[in-house]
């Protein structure tokens, strides 16, 4: 904390500068002068925090220069030391603002607790001061966060008439002044698939990135900007007492395209809103519900739109069943006729988009698809989620779908999910199949008779299915690997020296002399001559 200390006696002077410890109690002596005049002209230079001062001092007393000074400088302290016993002049210092009136010849330590009571007087005030500041900074820091808060749930219709204007006051809004109001809500379109700069992990950054285009291109356009529970951008237009309902919407019809092309020129990408009816400040709630309802026209029109809310009942025609359409889309999906799936799919929403339908009508139709699909899986008795995997979500909520675009690029994915799931779980039973054919093989070697229809009617399949699935699976023919099976299992025998006759019974030969035919076919020697030759005979056809 900074000293000055102001007397006209040399000799005082130097005894309250030098004779009293300031620096052991944190005071530093700034400044010494010996007259008013030349006081105020080093206080403007050496700013202290306390002047000990003379009264009667030449060229200016100390009580006007304490006037002086404290007119323009409050937060400075101003101990006086006066050899005048006076009630007038410690009146009029005190009426000064003077914090202490002492009488010479006063002690150092009664002068020492005067100084550091202003010196903790001042830092008291510098802490409140301080602390004020603070909070101000901090309450202007989250004052845009709270009207985002105020604003949502304005929207909410979560506040009665005087909290809004309650709220309104503390958050310095000055709606009052408006006489208009009506919300569109904004959201960029979904992206399909994976595209080029961004995929549709995006949609959340996207969207910010649409709220902070939005806030600079409107805001000075009498415009709030703001993002819904769901992360939607919300845009309060404020109609001016002047504004006609025809002006605003006048106003609302340039600016929400304008936006819309700034957005495609920032991120190459498109987006879309709604808009809800203008009205007063008690309207705004019903507005922004009109203006998400009109949002989910996108499902009709796609991509790109602004759409305004219009209060009109469509003379739909009554939903039908077609039962030739699920025919055909069943046996498409269960044919891997992906080409076939995709049109059936693409003239199904056609004819429904054909029909001006509305949104809630779309999603009937998708519910009715969706149908279709968990039909086709549960009736296999597979799993809904292990079939569709990511997509499963939307089957839980088909206000995720939210274009027309989307709508029929998720039907597509769906059926092609689904025709993938049958193929592999086709291939997986096919090799299940084999593997179980090949075991019956081994198992009826020397014990049965091994032929196409004796396997069939151990595993209980048709023939000529399992003479197909096993060309497919081990591209050759099952006569083909039983001839080699039994063949090998003749040989074995024959090599452990059983006799020609048994091997060939072993074998499933009941004629000797044909399983000696075949058998020296086979091998190339035959079997009464094979203990002759070398116990491994390379065959001619494997």
């Amino acid at each position: 904390m900074n000293l000055m200390i102001v007397e006209d006696e040399i000799r005082i002077l130097n005894s309250l500068a030098n004779n009293i410890p300031w620096n052991e109690h944190g005071i530093e002596v700034v400044a010494l002068a010996e007259n008013g005049l030349e006081a105020l002209s080093m206080i403007e230079r050496r700013k202290p925090d306390i002047v000990l001062l003379d009264i009667e001092m030449p060229e200016m007393d100390g009580l006007t220069l304490a006037k002086t000074v404290l007119q323009q400088e409050t937060h400075m302290k101003f101990v006086i030391l006066s050899g005048h016993d006076d009630f007038p002049y410690a009146q009029a210092a005190v009426g000064l603002g003077v914090m202490k009136y002492l009488l010479k010849p006063a002690g150092d330590d009664e002068i020492l607790k005067a100084i550091l009571a202003a010196a903790e007087e001042i830092r008291e005030e510098l802490m409140e001061k301080h602390s004020m500041i603070e909070l101000q900074r901090k309450w202007h820091d989250r004052l845009p966060q709270l009207q985002d808060d105020f604003y949502r749930n304005w929207i909410q219709g979560r506040y009665a008439d005087w909290e809004l204007k309650k709220h309104m006051e503390e958050l310095n809004l000055e709606l009052a002044l408006y006489t208009w109001f009506a919300v569109a809500v904004c959201e960029v379109d979904p992206i399909h698939g994976q595209g080029e700069r961004f995929t549709s992990s995006d949609q959340a950054l996207l969207q910010f990135s649409l709220e902070c285009i939005a806030a600079e291109c409107l805001q000075h356009e009498s415009c709030r900007v703001f993002n819904d529970a769901d992360g939607a951008t919300v845009l309060l237009f404020l109609g001016q007492p002047e504004e006609s309902v025809p002006d605003i919407i006048q106003r609302i019809n340039v600016h929400v395209p304008r936006l819309f092309n700034i957005v495609k020129e920032c991120l190459k990408l498109t987006a879309s809103a709604g808009l809800g009816t203008p009205g007063s400040w008690d309207h705004v709630s019903l507005s922004y519900r009109q203006a998400r309802r009109a949002l989910q026209e996108r499902a009709i029109y796609g991509n790109e739109v602004f759409v305004p809310y219009l209060d009109v009942t469509n003379k739909e025609q009554p939903f039908h069943y077609d039962a030739e359409f699920e025919k055909q889309l069943e046996i498409a999906v269960h044919t891997d006729h992906a080409a076939a799936v995709a049109e059936l799919i693409d003239c199904y929403f056609k004819d429904v988009y054909s029909q001006a339908v509305s949104t809630p009508k779309v999603y009937e139709h998708l519910l009715y698809l969706s149908s279709l699909f968990t039909r086709m899986i549960q009736s296999r008795g597979w799993s809904m989620q292990e079939v569709l995997q990511e997509d499963y979500s939307m089957f839980l909520s088909f206000e995720s779908l939210l274009s027309k675009e989307q709508i029929v690029e998720w039907s597509k994915r769906v059926a092609s999910r689904i025709t993938q799931y049958r193929e592999r779980e086709r291939k997986h039973s096919s090799h299940r199949l084999v593997k179980q054919m090949i075991e019956a093989v081994e198992e009826m070697l020397g014990k049965e008779e091994l032929t196409l229809h004796t396997l069939a009617e151990r595993l209980y399949v048709n023939p000529s299915y399992l003479s197909r699935l096993f060309k497919r699976e081990e591209g050759k023919s099952i006569s083909e690997y039983l001839l080699k099976r039994s063949m090998e299992h003749a040989k074995e025998l024959l090599h452990s020296g059983v006799k020609v006759y048994d091997a060939a019974e072993a074998a499933g030969y009941r004629d000797v002399s044909y399983f000696a035919r075949v058998f020296r076919k086979y091998w190339g020697v035959a079997p009464s001559e094979l203990k002759k030759q070398e116990r491994s005979v390379s065959p001619r056809l494997m």
